[in-house]
C-alpha cells in the first residue's frame, strides 16, 4: 500500500534513512486551472509500496505573499526542494491549460541529476517544444499520457517491492 506524504508534513524522519521507493509528483498545480492529476497518480500507485511526495497543499492560501520572507511560502518551497532531492523518481506532468513556470524550473534543476525522471507533456502545452528538446537531449523518459506515466512508475517500482 502506497504512503502519501503531503506538504507541509515534516520530512525530517526520512532524511538520514530512506529505505523505500519514492516518487515526487512534480508539475502543474495552478489551482483552478490544472486538473488534480496528482490524485489520479496516487490512485494508480495505490497497490505499490511507494512513498509518494505530493506538493499539492490542502491548506494553500492564495493570499500568501510569494517571498522568502513569508514563512508559509518558504516552508512550501523548502519542502518541495527537499522532497525532490530525496525522490527515487520525479514524475512531472505539464497540464496544457497551465503555464507552470515552477515546473519548468524544476525540469531544469533536476532533469540531469535525478536518478529517474518521467515527463508527460501533452500536445497543447505552451512550451511543449522546449520540454521535448530538453527531455531528448538529456535522455529523460517521456510518457504520452498520465496512464502511461503511471505504468512506467509501476514498472520501475517492481524491484523495490517487498
Amino acid at each position: 500500500m502506497a504512503t502519501i506524504i503531503k506538504s507541509p508534513t515534516s520530512l525530517c524522519p526520512y532524511l538520514n534513512h530512506w529505505p523505500k521507493f519514492s516518487v515526487f509528483l512534480a508539475g502543474s498545480i495552478e489551482m483552478g486551472l490544472a486538473e488534480n492529476w496528482q490524485s489520479r497518480v496516487e490512485k494508480g500507485l495505490a497497490d505499490t509500496d511507494a512513498v509518494i511526495f505530493n506538493p499539492r497543499r490542502d491548506d494553500w492560501d492564495f493570499s500568501w505573499v510569494q517571498s522568502k520572507d513569508n514563512p508559509k511560502f518558504k516552508e512550501q518551497v523548502d519542502w518541495e526542494l527537499s522532497a525532490l532531492e530525496m525522490a527515487t523518481v520525479i514524475a512531472m506532468y505539464f497540464d496544457p491549460k497551465t503555464k507552470s513556470p515552477i515546473s519548468l524550473l524544476e525540469l531544469g534543476l533536476f532533469g540531469r541529476t535525478c536518478p529517474v525522471m518521467i515527463v508527460c507533456c501533452p500536445e497543447g502545452y505552451w512550451r511543449k517544444g522546449n520540454v521535448d528538446i530538453v527531455c531528448e537531449r538529456y535522455s529523460i523518459m517521456q510518457a504520452k499520457s498520465l496512464d502511461e506515466m503511471i505504468n512506467y512508475i509501476i514498472g520501475i517500482a517492481k524491484p523495490y517491492q517487498g
